[in-house]
């Protein structure tokens, strides 16, 4: 069973930088795509990045030049890089994972939340204006 567990959030002011993690555990995630999300209050989860083994990225729109995804596969450990954030920005961010039969170095599912399978708990990020 695949494990993921974020980490990084926090609370920051506009203009600040965070760094999340997300570490992965029950099998090495040199074997599958990996992704971010983000759920803010009231609205629905959407895909922010998402990074293949071999280190293809697919970024949504709205986030393009502000987040950076990056994979370390010998730490089993995915990264979200955000910068000039803005309160647009607070929300709980999840790791993701999609199901097995996805599982290429090369692919990733497209961003869509339901394509995914496995999930981490989510971090908190809390961004004031």
């Amino acid at each position: 069973q695949v494990q993921l567990v974020e980490s990084g959030g926090g609370s920051v002011q506009s203009g600040g930088s965070l760094r999340l993690s997300c570490v992965v555990s029950g099998h090495t995630i040199g074997e599958f795509c990996v992704g971010w999300f983000r759920q803010a209050p009231g609205k629905e989860r959407e895909g922010v990045a998402s990074i293949t083994v071999v280190g293809g990225t697919r970024y949504a729109d709205s986030v393009k030049g502000q987040f950076t995804i990056s994979r370390d596969n010998a730490k089993n450990t995915l990264y979200l890089q955000i910068i000039n954030m803005t309160p647009e920005d607070t929300a709980m961010y999840f790791c993701a994972a999609p199901p097995r039969n996805y599982w290429s170095p090369t692919y990733c599912p497209d961003l869509s939340p339901y394509k995914y399978d496995y999930w981490g708990q989510g971090t908190q990020v809390t961004v004031s204006s």
